[in-house]
């Protein structure tokens, strides 16, 4: 199984208003980056594209150790989801799961891939070089977004 290295990071200029997402996938010595955005949107949704984006650009089942500055993803698909799915896609607070459509993608990746996944948290803006290039490539997104990208 390939070892894979993957940082994936969201931005908003606002919360909601433009903005993007960034991924920097690392296998030994080869780097790819990803990046897009979108006009009108939020953080949290920003953050699940990035993660999403990046399961989604890997061809073969490989094993990954994925950074993210994102509690909300991290603890969202490692713990909350369960329960989601239980509920019918509802919170503990009996409302409909925010993101639905998102979380119902991300599910599908981590459930049928084949992906060996270490979620590993990261402070974000803290100096990892890693997580820096995708918040990096995420701002690049949100300009793509404006058009100025």
């Amino acid at each position: 199984m390939n070892q894979i290295e993957i940082y994936t990071d969201g931005a908003c200029k606002g919360n909601p208003g433009p903005g993007g997402w960034g991924v920097l996938l690392r296998s030994g010595a080869t780097e790819k980056e990803l990046f897009g955005g979108e006009l009108g949107t939020t953080n949290n949704r920003m953050e699940l594209i990035a993660v999403i984006e990046a399961l989604s650009a890997l061809k073969r089942p490989c094993a990954v150790t994925l950074y993210l500055d994102s509690e909300y993803v991290r603890k969202g698909i490692t713990e909350w989801i369960h329960g989601w799915k239980a509920r019918g896609w509802r919170t503990a607070a009996k409302q409909p799961v925010k993101n639905v459509e998102l979380w119902q993608r991300l599910d599908a990746l981590v459930t049928n891939a084949g992906h060996r996944i270490d979620w590993r948290w990261v402070r974000g803006h803290s100096g990892d070089p890693g997580n820096e290039r995708a918040d990096a490539l995420a701002n690049r997104g949100v300009e793509k977004a404006l058009g100025r990208g």
